[in-house]
């Protein structure tokens, strides 16, 4: 039997569920968006009260792993699991709001929350942290839609990135990234549209400002995460030339400038895989080799203040590492961050690595100035 024949036999086999999907749901099997679109608006049904800030605000920034913690899920942690249970997610959500409450910020930047996946048990996690916490307002936007993911197991996935405010937030738009194009089409038909959120803010007797919040490819062998940046800076660029305040910061998949670590192909290794010795093809892991990436955040370094600024960070490293894909391991690189176009308070910033356990990301938070009317 001809190789052809069997290779489009079997992709046929996989296509069968995302066709009956088309025939018998209003959606299609996976959901592209436009250039830029509304986010969705969630609100609290009974506002919590909202003391008025004095001259500053505390912005955090966190991607919770929608809500496993350091669990094996098989995507990212060489594990065997696909599917988590209500309890279990429950149980995650409650740890993610419990140091909510300890930190208190009063902005929220969260990414990989999911709304109806069947690998977290169809839990909408947006609702539910805003159901559960004190923030009265929060939107999003999609990073991922899909009816049926024909891999992995993962089938109906919906993640998204999103933003909480303890004030009203008085618009909020959905900005559409650059796709991969290290995929072959069914692939990328089927993965992850990231995106960023951009979400007005308003307090009252001060000035509005923009909250900013993006997510990036993390396997991209080409330079789509590169292009990504770019446009999360463009974006920001667009704020900053209309004369707005902004914060901005999510998981940006990228490590600083000058980091001593930019290999993390052994430390990411599974136990069935081999890199970086002879005759291993690829020689990399994708997504965890970042030296041809080394120098893709000087930009956002170069015009606006980072949280950590950069001598800060290179000063002592280890103290400002966000990340691992090992679940018993500390963190082992810095992927997370908060920018802005106006002032951060001085000696504000903390990287939360106590929270070793809640998500493969440690959050990030900073005291942000505000601006009187």
């Amino acid at each position: 039997m001809k190789s052809g024949f069997v290779f489009k036999t079997v992709l046929f086999i996989l296509l069968i569920p995302a066709i009956l999907y088309i025939f018998h749901s209003c959606e299609m099997p996976s959901t592209g968006f436009d250039d830029v679109e509304d986010a969705i608006f969630y609100t609290k049904n009974q506002k919590a009260d909202v003391s008025q800030p004095d001259s500053s605000i505390r912005i955090m920034t966190w991607n919770i792993r929608f809500g496993i913690g350091r669990g094996l899920w098989s995507i990212d942690a060489c594990g065997d699991r696909v599917i988590f249970t209500e309890v279990e997610i429950i149980e995650g959500l409650n740890n993610i709001v419990d140091r909510i409450n300890l930190v208190q910020p009063d902005i929220l930047f969260l990414q990989e929350v999911h709304i109806n996946s069947t690998c977290s048990a169809y839990i909408d996690e947006l609702r539910w942290i805003l159901d559960h916490s004190y923030f009265n307002y929060a939107v999003y936007g999609s990073s991922w839609k899909s009816q049926y993911v024909p891999s992995d197991g993962l089938a109906r996935n919906h993640e998204c990135n999103a933003i909480l405010s303890r004030w009203p937030i008085t618009e909020a738009k959905r900005i559409q990234l650059v796709l991969r194009m290290d995929q072959g089409g069914l692939v990328r038909y089927f993965d992850n549209r990231y995106c960023i959120v951009k979400a007005k803010i308003a307090i009252p007797d001060y000035e509005s400002f923009y909250a900013v919040n993006i997510h990036t490819v993390a396997w991209a062998t080409d330079d789509t995460k590169n292009r990504q940046l770019g446009k999360f800076k463009e974006v920001l660029d667009d704020i900053t030339q209309s004369g707005n305040r902004f914060v901005a910061g999510g998981d940006l998949n990228a490590i600083p400038p000058g980091s001593d670590s930019t290999d993390f192909c052994i430390e990411d290794m599974c136990p069935d895989e081999s890199f970086h010795q002879p005759g291993d093809n690829p020689q990399h892991k994708a997504g965890s080799d970042y030296k041809p990436e080394s120098e893709w955040m000087v930009p956002l370094y170069s015009t606006y203040k980072c949280a950590v600024p950069l001598s800060i960070y290179q000063s002592n490293q280890q103290a400002y590492f966000t990340h691992t894909t090992r679940p018993e391991h500390f963190w082992d690189r810095t992927l997370d961050y908060l920018f802005t176009n106006y002032r951060w308070r001085d000696g504000s910033v903390i990287t939360h690595q106590e929270f070793l356990y809640d998500s493969d990301h440690a959050p990030v938070s900073a005291e942000f100035v505000l601006e009187r009317k």
